[in-house]
C-alpha cells in the first residue's frame, strides 16, 4: 500500500480532511445503537487488513502533518513532553518498541539498522537519518521518548507500575481530549480518572486496573473512546481552552455538518520489557458529520447514540450545549431501519477498503 501523506493544517484555516479511504477504515466505536462505560479492553492482535488495527502503530495520510502540528505544540509549550527520572529507562524500551514495530510494518517507510549499540534510523516522510548509541542519551537531540514519540502520531501515557497501580510519571500529550500531563504527572490511574462521571460508581476503572495490571510482554490490549469537538483541532487540552473553547459558540445548523469532528481514541497498552512499564500509546482520529453520514450505518447509529446518552455524559464529551443542534442534523439520516451489529461500515464481517 502507498500512502498519499495530505499537507493540512489542525488549526486557523483548518484544512484537514480524510479521503475515501480514511472515512472507510475510521474506528467508529460504537458496537450497537446505545452507549455507556464498559472495560471495553480486547487484545491488540492486528487485523483486519487495511484496517487502523492491522499495525501496532498505524501510520496514515496524516502522518506528516500531524507530526509538524505535535512539533509546533511543544515549540509553544514545552511541558506537554515530561519525563520524571526514573522513566529514563522505560524511554528506551519505547523507542525501540516503536522502532521496531514501524521497521518491519512499514519498511518502505522506516529502517531501523541495528550493529550492538550502535543503531541507525532511517525515517523517510520526515527525512530523518540518525545513527545513534543505543542506551548513551547524549547520541539523541531529545531524551528518547521525546525523540521517537515527535515521529510517532498520537500521544503517549508511560506508566510505571508500583504498589499495586499504575502511575504516570513520563507522557508526550499534545492531542489530548480536555486533560493536562503536567496536571496528571505523577498521578496514579484513580487520580487521573477523578474527573470521569459515573464510571467510578459502576466499578468501570476498578476492572479496567485490574486487566492493565495483568497485560503481558508480547500480549499488547486495546479499546477505543470517543468525544466531540468542534472543527478538526487536536491540541484540545485544558490549557489553550481559551482559543478552542469558544468555538463550540460558532455552531449553526449550516455549519455543523461541515466543523462538528466525532473525535476517537484508539488507546493501546503494551508491556515494556526492561522497565516492565506500561505505555499507553492514544492515537486520535478525527471525522467531520458530513463524512460520518456518508456511510448509512454509522450515520443511523450515531443519531441513536447522540440522543440517548445521559445528560451526564454528554456534558462530559463536551457538546451538551449542541447536542440539539447535532440531533436535527443527524436525524436526517437515521431512517429507522435496523443497524447491523458490530462496528464495521455496513456488515459486522465487512472489512474496511483497500487502498
Amino acid at each position: 500500500m502507498t500512502i498519499q501523506f495530505n499537507d493540512e493544517t489542525f488549526r486557523d484555516d483548518y484544512t484537514f480532511r480524510n479521503s475515501e479511504w480514511a472515512i472507510r477504515r475510521f474506528p467508529f466505536p460504537f458496537h450497537e445503537d446505545s452507549y455507556m462505560y464498559s472495560v471495553n479492553m480486547e487484545r491488540h492482535r492486528g487485523g483486519p487488513e487495511g484496517s487502523v488495527y492491522e499495525k501496532r502503530f498505524d501510520v496514515d495520510e496524516h502522518y506528516i502533518s500531524e507530526m509538524r502540528d505535535r512539533a509546533q505544540v511543544l515549540a509553544d509549550d514545552p511541558l506537554r513532553c515530561q519525563s520524571l527520572p526514573h522513566m529514563t529507562l522505560a524511554g528506551w524500551d519505547l523507542l525501540e518498541l516503536i522502532m521496531v514495530s514501524k521497521s518491519e510494518d512499514y519498511p518502505d517507510l522506516f529502517e531501523l539498522h541495528r550493529d550492538g549499540a550502535t543503531w541507525r534510523w532511517v525515517n523517510k516522510p520526515l527525512g530523518i537519518d540518525d545513527t545513534f548509541t543505543f542506551m548513551d542519551e547524549s547520541s539523541l537531540p531529545y531524551g528518547p521518548m521525546e525523540y521517537i514519540t515527535r515521529q510517532t502520531q498520537g500521544d503517549f501515557a508511560v506508566l510505571d507500575q508500583r504498589e499495586n497501580n499504575l502511575w504516570m510519571d513520563a507522557g508526550m500529550v499534545t492531542t489530548q481530549a480536555d486533560w493536562s500531563l503536567d496536571f496528571d504527572i505523577g498521578m496514579n490511574f484513580f487520580e487521573w480518572h477523578a474527573p470521569v462521571p459515573m464510571a467510578h460508581e459502576m466499578g468501570v476503572f476498578k476492572r479496567a486496573l485490574k486487566f492493565l495490571l495483568n497485560v503481558q510482554q508480547g500480549s499488547p490490549a486495546r479499546r477505543l473512546n470517543w468525544t466531540m469537538t468542534v472543527n478538526p483541532l487536536l491540541d484540545t487540552s485544558p490549557e489553550n481552552y481559551h482559543k478552542w473553547g469558544i468555538q463550540k459558540t460558532m455552531l449553526t445548523p449550516e455549519n455543523v455538518g461541515r466543523k462538528q469532528h466525532l473525535r476517537v481514541e484508539l488507546q493501546t497498552f503494551f508491556r515494556l520489557p526492561r522497565s516492565n512499564a506500561l505505555v499507553f500509546p492514544i492515537r486520535c482520529y478525527l471525522i467531520a458529520l458530513e463524512d460520518l453520514v456518508t456511510v448509512p450505518k454509522w450515520g443511523r447509529r450515531l443519531h441513536r447514540v447522540i440522543r440517548d446518552l445521559p445528560e451526564e455524559l454528554a456534558t462530559y464529551k463536551g457538546f451538551i450545549d449542541n447536542r440539539p443542534m447535532i440531533l436535527d442534523y443527524l436525524s436526517q439520516y437515521d431512517d429507522g431501519q435496523t443497524t447491523s451489529p458490530g462496528i464495521w461500515p455496513d456488515l459486522d464481517t465487512e472489512p474496511p477498503l483497500r487502498r
